[in-house]
């Protein structure tokens, strides 16, 4: 068994979406002065890597601490989708590939760009017609190495929720899952009454 990280580290100042709240992290407490070391965290929920719930774009009511752990966990696939702006290329082996239930990742190459303005700018958004494979196929949640699916009005967002799919954002490493077999994604979001999560998203190889 392989454990490998999908996340972004969390730090001060680390890259945030654009108009979103910067973050914050300072230490505040001192071995030296203090007899222990304590850090203060000042973070929207949509920095780094992190997980959308429904609430974030529609009128569901139901906060992310209230959504069953089992739903942050489960077999994986990845995708290589590299080189595409928008990713609407279907292959009939994605049938196979993508069953119900499972979390679906999506390899563009982009978090190379993290960081950096072209990251927000220009990254690759799925069409409604792969969105709409992924609903036919019942997901549990999809994940891509992006800051979005989609841009403003966000469609993509709102039918993936309407139809009970997570979305996991900001990922990394996704190539090294190219190659892999059967893997897990294990990505629980914090115990918070809000309307997503920062998370520490792994994959479990077999």
């Amino acid at each position: 068994m392989k454990i490998i990280d999908l996340s972004h580290e969390i730090h001060d100042n680390m890259p945030v979406y654009p108009g979103d709240t910067v973050t914050g992290l300072q230490q505040i407490k001192f071995l030296d002065t203090d007899m222990h070391n304590n850090h203060r965290l000042d973070i929207n929920m949509h920095a780094g890597t992190h997980i959308d719930s429904p609430m974030h774009l529609t009128n569901c009511r139901t906060y992310i601490s209230e959504i069953s752990p089992e739903s942050f966990i489960g077999e994986g696939c990845v995708l290589d989708v590299m080189g595409q702006r928008i990713i609407n290329y279907y292959k009939v082996e994605y049938n196979a590939l993508v069953r119900e239930n499972s979390i679906v990742l999506l390899y563009t190459g982009f978090d190379e760009y993290y960081g950096k303005k072209e990251y927000y700018e220009n990254h690759p958004c799925l069409d409604t017609r792969f969105c709409e494979f992924l609903v036919r196929k019942k997901v549990r949640m999809v994940g891509m190495d992006t800051p979005s699916p989609d841009r403003y009005p966000f469609e993509i967002h709102r039918m993936l929720f309407n139809n009970n799919i997570y979305i996991l954002e900001n990922l990394t490493n996704l190539d090294k899952l190219l190659n892999a077999g059967r893997f897990e994604v294990i990505a629980f979001p914090l115990k918070i009454k809000a309307d997503s999560s920062i998370t520490r998203a792994v994959a479990r190889v077999y």
